[in-house]
């Protein structure tokens, strides 16, 4: 059984994390983005809340500040809190659109793909640049291409997948990802796209 920190428990993949891993006997517990009255840009407040536990799970954003801002402060700070800590495994709630398609091409570069939000997708570029620079061994998984918001079931599988728009994945199997990295890490330093 692992000591298990949720950050951003309240939004749909935090909250399905914290699900997924009380199911598993995990000792778990969960805090808002605003880390329980301490902003996730806070390192010193986030050493104080990861420490003793054996992983964090970040699902963090935060709508009313610039995404550009925001994304590499939190890694930022979670690089340093969770190193002071002693806390040195990080499973990231990441972004499809920066992940690389069946060819190579970034998802976010493909024909057709929405263009208007290309800042955003930068935003969690930089993040995973900040943690790339750490030593935290950390690991980044999202849906393949998009949150499954007809079939909300838990099916309790994943395949790790090259990015496409089109693939489909709930909240509750992205959790059961999540928490396998936690249980038994196969992913190190990198970032992955899964899909039912």
């Amino acid at each position: 059984m692992s000591k298990i920190l949720v950050i951003g428990a309240r939004g749909r993949a935090g909250s399905a994390a914290v699900e997924e891993a009380a199911g598993r006997g995990h000792e778990v517990v969960g805090v808002s983005r605003t880390a329980g009255g301490g902003d996730v840009t806070d390192a010193g407040r986030l050493a104080e809340l990861a420490a003793g536990y054996d992983a964090v799970i970040a699902a963090v954003y935060d709508g009313s500040s610039d995404p550009g801002v925001f994304f590499p402060a939190a890694a930022r700070a979670l690089v340093e809190g969770l190193s002071k800590a002693g806390v040195n495994r990080l499973v990231w709630v990441g972004l499809a659109s920066i992940l690389p398609a069946a060819d190579g091409t970034l998802l976010m570069d493909t024909d057709g793909y929405p263009r208007e939000y290309r800042s955003f997708f930068r935003a969690h570029q930089a993040a995973l640049d900040v943690f790339t620079a750490s030593a935290l061994d950390w690991v980044s998984i999202a849906p393949a291409g998009d949150f499954d918001h007809a079939d909300a079931s838990r099916h309790g599988r994943y395949r790790v997948v090259p990015a496409d728009a089109d693939a489909r994945i709930s909240y509750a199997d992205l959790a059961v990802a999540l928490v396998d990295e936690v249980d038994q890490p196969a992913h190190h330093r990198t970032a992955i796209g899964v899909v039912v």
